[in-house]
């Protein structure tokens, strides 16, 4: 079976033939053709990976060619050659869509390292298709959150569960892994979603004025109230209201709280009257509330109550397969946010990525893919566009080999390894090594055959 399907166009019969023996020993199907309109009433029948043509033809030139290809399939990548290259030429071929622009006389290696690229751009064209699709089937609207790991999809679920529920709802997970995210989550599946969701968090308000950013005020409770002030409790009725960092809150105003989320009664600051609310707790926290239950700055009473359903959201780097369906979410948000053109993610920073620890998790890969966005110039985002300290982490990665293992098996965990950070990018592991990506194929038929590889 053929490893990719490749049409070449170029009136010079040796040409064709001399191209033809080349790609066939590289594993294509190979279709000639020496005239483009003959192509061109043909490509759109039928699958082809890459377009090889000449630039100089009768009847039509490979720049006319190329854009005539890319209405056809945009899919279809495009490898110029021509005797007469300049700078101004290529660089109009690549602006058109081409993938490369290779000069005659041609060279064995430069055309199979030409088509490579082109077949290597196009399944990362597909992945991103793939991904955006995904993105897309998801919805991706407010309270969607974006992941497909085992371990965010088991937090969905429960959460799913939660919000058909009246429970109260505690999430923890560590800073900036989209615990408001998943507030909102549970806020729009839940039966307040047609009630407002109101939001506070408690490590942003000092001590002294959080009760009062809570609970509301009447007039003379204080220096400056000169007027009644609703608080976020009694604007969340019939809906959802959600409490940010709750550990942070002070242990006077503890009590109070508790009394609200018992019975959905309070007072507001400086008045008598009781007020009685209706709504849903959604709490969150990155501290340990346990802990701080035993040092005396958090309320067992309170944690129990509102502990009803525990929900925890993973760490990004607990969810590395996340990162290329998030990475290309936040590419997608950052270029309608910054008016920029979407580009696509390399291989090598999708891995450098996926290599990363996010010790920042996912509000850290927002911001870097941020970055990326704003700093890019051409149609993709490469390792150079990535901070150095993340890039340095990739490089950095180590596999371990013990004293003794033979240099046969310790090539084998080497490209085993490689394949799989590489996430079988046969091509990309090839290319990480140094080596051809013809060795890799090669271990791994020896390796199904029971032998030992060699580099």
């Amino acid at each position: 079976m053929s490893k990719y399907r490749i049409a070449v166009i170029d009136d010079e019969i040796a040409n064709t033939e001399s191209l033809d023996r080349i790609l066939r020993a590289d594993g294509a199907e190979v279709i000639l053709y020496q005239r483009p309109s003959e192509a061109l009433a043909h490509l759109g029948g039928q699958r082809v990976d890459v377009v090889l043509t000449d630039m100089r033809m009768d009847g039509m030139s490979g720049i006319e060619l190329l854009e005539a290809v890319k209405v056809l399939d945009p899919a279809i990548e495009v490898v110029l050659m021509t005797a007469y290259g300049t700078v101004e030429l290529a660089v109009s071929a690549m602006r058109k869509g081409a993938s490369d622009f290779i000069t005659k006389p041609l060279q064995r290696v430069q055309v199979l390292k030409s088509v490579h690229l082109a077949l290597e751009r196009r399944g990362l064209m597909n992945e991103n298709r793939l991904l955006r699709q995904e993105l897309q089937s998801l919805g991706m609207g407010r309270g969607t959150m974006v992941g497909k790991s085992p371990s965010i999809l088991g937090t969905l679920e429960v959460a799913l569960q939660a919000a058909r529920s009246r429970a109260n709802v505690l999430i923890e997970g560590e800073s900036g892994t989209g615990k408001g995210v998943l507030a909102e989550y549970i806020h729009r599946r839940s039966e307040a979603a047609g009630g407002v969701l109101v939001k506070i968090n408690c490590a942003a308000i000092p001590d002294n004025l959080l009760e009062a950013e809570l609970f509301g005020y009447e007039p003379g409770a204080f220096t400056g109230a000169v007027k009644q002030k609703k608080g976020r409790v009694e604007l969340s009725h019939n809906g959802t209201l959600f409490l940010d960092e709750i550990g942070i809150a002070p242990i006077t105003l503890q009590a109070k709280l508790l009394r609200f989320v018992q019975d959905g009664e309070f007072e507001r600051l400086g008045g008598m009257d009781t007020q009685i609310v209706k709504t849903r707790i959604v709490a969150a926290t990155n501290a340990d509330l346990k802990r701080a239950i035993e040092q005396k700055v958090f309320r067992e009473d309170l944690y129990y109550r509102l502990n009803v359903v525990h929900l925890r959201v993973p760490p990004l780097r607990e969810r590395i397969e996340d990162v290329g369906l998030l990475a290309h979410h936040f590419i997608e948000v950052s270029a309608k946010k910054n008016a920029r053109p979407v580009p696509w993610l390399l291989p090598e920073a999708l891995l450098a990525l996926e290599h990363y620890a996010w010790p920042g998790n996912i509000r850290e890969l927002q911001n870097i893919i941020e970055r990326a966005v704003v700093l890019c110039r051409g149609e993709s985002i490469g390792v150079d566009l990535l901070p150095q300290e993340l890039v340095q982490a990739r490089r950095s990665r180590v596999i371990s080999v013990p004293v003794g293992t033979t240099l046969r098996d310790a090539e084998k965990q080497l490209i085993d390894e490689t394949l799989k950070h590489a996430r079988g990018d046969k091509r990309l592991a090839a290319r990480i090594l140094g080596i051809h990506p013809r060795t890799i194929y090669r271990h791994l038929d020896e390796t199904s055959q029971g032998s030992e590889p060699m580099l």
